[in-house]
């Protein structure tokens, strides 16, 4: 019997985001790829991030963990992006929290190597990816 591969929405966001607008971006885009956050296994962003209540209102609605990462972790992600952001930089210390973060726990979960499902997504005050883990 086969591991299901981990399915990781990585998020960022601009101080005080309200759950609802992380749960719309979250919820469309997924719906747009025949998804939804029912499929997750986690979330996970940027360790500065850790006292948005956004962030935790929305991992306690959909009943997900929510994993905070070093900006060290994150950086060695680099390469893989698709899109990097000064903001991102400046605020957090690496170029990309949503990919990055996306990317750096599903392959932390399944200890495997992990790709970008789907690409950064924007709101006017967030960021998501979604990274699932290779078979």
């Amino acid at each position: 019997m086969s591991e299901r591969p981990a399915l990781v929405a990585g998020l960022g966001c601009r101080r005080e985001c309200s759950l609802e607008e992380l749960l719309s971006l979250l919820d469309n885009t997924l719906a747009e790829h025949g998804s939804s956050t029912a499929e997750l296994t986690a979330l996970a962003s940027s360790d500065h991030k850790a006292d948005e209540p956004g962030l935790q209102q929305l991992a306690a609605q959909l009943n997900l963990p929510i994993h905070f990462l070093l900006a060290e972790v994150l950086a060695g992600y680099h390469g893989r992006l698709t899109e990097t952001s000064a903001q991102a930089l400046q605020a957090t210390g690496t170029p990309s929290v949503a990919e990055a973060s996306a990317l750096a726990l599903a392959e932390q979960l399944s200890d495997r190597p992990a790709r970008l499902w789907i690409t950064k997504r924007k709101s006017a005050n967030a960021t998501m990816a979604v990274a699932c883990s290779d078979p």
